[in-house]
């Protein structure tokens, strides 16, 4: 079973408070991504509550954004269309969750006969951020399971910091295509 991990893809990281142009531009990649993906797909929220500015993060990104509830907290409506599970809500950077619920779906598939998972390839927002953290606890909780980053769907905070962060996780084998 191949899994693809949609992450962040909501409208503060693409046209609210942290929107970037290289944010709206994959929008329609990841949507066409998510349509032929031959395998379960996940979703990943950042969620933060009201106190977001007096929290660590908050102190150090003083922008309120993806604050539950609110406009800029809602995937993309491209993306929430193409969305079958709700998506899993995490207050951090990455998330233990989904990597307890990849590990509980390969023992499951193995534990079928199904032989595990394939591959768990990520796509999302933000590169540097949210994707590198969440694909370096994939790789923690299975660390034989091929971890994947489609690049051309993904962006960063800036196109530099994209590409250090591809650099990055290709040094710790995750596969950059």
């Amino acid at each position: 079973m191949k899994v693809l991990v949609v992450v962040d893809m909501q409208n503060d990281f693409i046209d609210g408070t942290l929107g970037t142009k290289e944010a709206a531009a994959i929008v329609p990649k990841v949507a066409e991504k998510i349509q032929n993906f031959d395998g379960k797909v996940l979703y990943t929220r950042d969620t933060h509550e009201e106190n977001y500015l007096e929290t660590q993060e908050g102190k150090n990104l003083p922008v309120t954004h993806c604050v539950r509830g609110s406009k800029g907290w809602e995937l993309n409506p491209r993306i929430e269309a193409l969305c079958e599970e709700k998506p899993i809500d995490k207050p951090t950077f990455g998330s233990k969750e989904l990597g307890r619920k990849l590990q509980n779906m390969d023992e499951e598939y193995r534990l079928r006969g199904m032989g595990g998972l394939e591959s768990i390839t990520f796509v999302g927002l933000c590169t540097d951020i949210c994707v590198i953290s969440n694909a370096m606890i994939a790789k923690a909780f299975l660390p034989e399971v091929p971890v994947i980053v489609d690049a051309a769907c993904c962006a960063g905070v800036t196109p530099e910091s994209h590409s250090n962060a591809l650099e990055a996780m290709k040094m710790c084998q995750i596969i950059c295509e």
